[in-house]
């Protein structure tokens, strides 16, 4: 959980404080003066679909709900607190989350510590394991692997055998404890790159998985090589050492069209996943390396 700054404490402050002053207020103004046991045939000049508004002052029941509203929130800071005082019941949210927090790991360390005695192509099997890191991964991952883990635009599938960074069990483990940080530099290894080259590699790279494209790949050929091919290898079947995506296979993290290849070529890509050992705790990745490596392996 962060914790929020000085001036979100202040905003929120002056947020909920004003709220109520200016209720208070309104509440003053709207019945000075106005006598509540009288009525009136005067409107006040507000008519929908033959209707007039009548202009009588609300009921006084009405009126001290809205008060006792603003006493209610008046007593409700002193023992709560707004912003970051806490009140005189000395209360806070992140205090009690962090309460619950170590409540939660004392309970289940133990379940955890005979978990991380098995390595993570044992947890892939096994079935407490595997429901314990789906719960993990439905809580951390799914919102950019998606609850099915096979990924979105931008986002890889977990579920294929296609991996950036390699898919074996060490690997996987290292990625979701360490994150990953991508960098494709627009236009390669030529900062000087045309529209039309651009067009030419593009052409040459649909080529590496069967397609072809509006540009000369033969061209391209030559560009890629000196543009590209550091990367992604000679023969464009990637390198997983940097994380340098497989060309041939005609799987696209960024889509695969020859205007999104294009568009990628033009400005690069800068991919970034969080590591997750310090958000986690290392049990926890342990046992979700084990869920995500069991996906890849049906």
């Amino acid at each position: 959980m962060t914790e929020l700054t000085t001036f979100w404490h202040v905003w929120v402050s002056a947020i909920v404080i004003g709220s109520m002053i200016a209720c208070g207020i309104l509440i003053t103004l709207t019945f000075k003066n106005q006598k509540y046991n009288e009525e009136t045939d005067q409107t006040t000049g507000h008519s929908f679909d033959g209707i007039d508004e009548l202009d009588n002052p609300l009921p006084k029941w009405w009126m001290y709900f809205f008060w006792s509203t603003i006493v209610f929130g008046v007593v409700y800071i002193f023992i709560y607190g707004v912003g970051d005082w806490t009140g005189f019941g000395k209360w806070s949210s992140i205090g009690q989350w962090e309460k619950e927090v170590a409540q939660a790991e004392e309970k289940y360390a133990p379940y955890y510590a005979e978990l991380n005695k098995l390595s993570v192509e044992e947890l892939a099997s096994n079935k407490d394991a595997l429901a314990t890191g789906q719960r993990i991964f439905a809580s951390n991952c799914a919102l950019c692997h998606g609850s099915t883990a096979t990924g979105a635009l931008g986002f890889p599938n977990l579920t294929d055998t296609d991996w950036l960074y390699g898919g074996t069990a060490d690997a996987i483990k290292h990625t979701i404890a360490n994150g990953r940080n991508g960098a494709m530099p627009a236009n390669g290894l030529k900062p000087d790159m045309t529209a039309s080259e651009r067009s030419d590699i593009a052409a040459h790279v649909l080529s590496l998985s069967g397609r072809t494209g509006a540009g000369d790949a033969s061209k391209g050929s030559a560009l890629y090589t000196q543009a590209c091919a550091a990367c992604h290898m000679a023969d464009g079947t990637g390198n997983q050492m940097v994380g340098a995506p497989n060309l041939t296979d005609n799987i696209w993290l960024y889509g695969g069209s020859e205007k999104q290849i294009e568009f990628t070529i033009e400005n690069g890509r800068a991919g970034v996943m969080p590591a997750w050992k310090d958000i986690l705790g290392e049990d926890k990745v342990h046992v979700l390396s084990g869920y995500v490596y069991s996906l890849s392996q049906k």
